[in-house]
């Protein structure tokens, strides 16, 4: 039986940190995914992608990222409904651009929520990781054997990740109850003053 285990940053490096640990603790790239913000265009990529190509039909990028370098040399540009612009890789990114377009045709629930809800993740936390993401956050995402469970969420926790009660707790406290698709991403100064807020507790 897996289980996913999830960890948000306010840091694209912790998060890649983290990422590559996985992977270093045998963990198979193609277990995990990582989305990040990119409404700064932060990672700018001019080369066509065929992540970021199938990305937008719900396939692809599970696909793109298997070879020779591990999770984070597939990263490919995507927007995901309510957050905006990100860079992802990994099946969550493929899941959200499927149940985003799910959700459209067929009234499911969809986006980022609805893939991690999905993949078993408690919706309160799914919903503080999407808006997390949607204000300038990292969040990696990994399936694993339940037996490694402890292991995997360990490694999560030592690259600086989020603690989510406490996060949904800031959020509540200036008037956020729960992350909104239909709201408009955060413009780059937005994100800015938001990185600013997190790193400097």
């Amino acid at each position: 039986m897996t289980k996913t285990v999830s960890a948000l940053y306010d840091s694209y490096a912790d998060a890649s940190a983290a990422v590559t640990t996985l992977e270093q603790a045998g963990v198979d790239s193609s277990d995990i995914s990582i989305v990040a913000n990119n409404s700064d265009n932060w990672h700018a990529d001019d080369r066509t992608s065929d992540a970021a190509e199938g990305a937008g039909t719900g396939a692809g990028i599970g696909a793109a990222i298997g070879g020779v370098g591990g999770l984070l040399t597939g990263l490919g540009l995507m927007a995901i409904p309510g957050v905006g612009p990100v860079v992802a890789a990994g099946w969550l990114a493929a899941t959200a651009a499927g149940a985003a377009a799910g959700a459209a045709v067929g009234g499911a629930t969809g986006g980022l929520v609805g893939a991690l809800t999905n993949s078993g993740v408690p919706e309160d936390h799914a919903h503080v990781y999407a808006e997390g993401v949607r204000r300038g956050g990292t969040l990696v995402t990994a399936k694993v054997d339940e037996a490694r469970a402890g292991q995997a969420e360990a490694v999560l926790q030592q690259s600086k990740s989020v603690d989510v009660g406490s996060r949904e707790r800031a959020y509540r406290e200036n008037g956020w109850s729960s992350f909104d698709e239909k709201a408009p991403p955060y413009d780059p100064d937005e994100v800015a003053r938001e990185r600013t807020r997190y790193t400097a507790l």
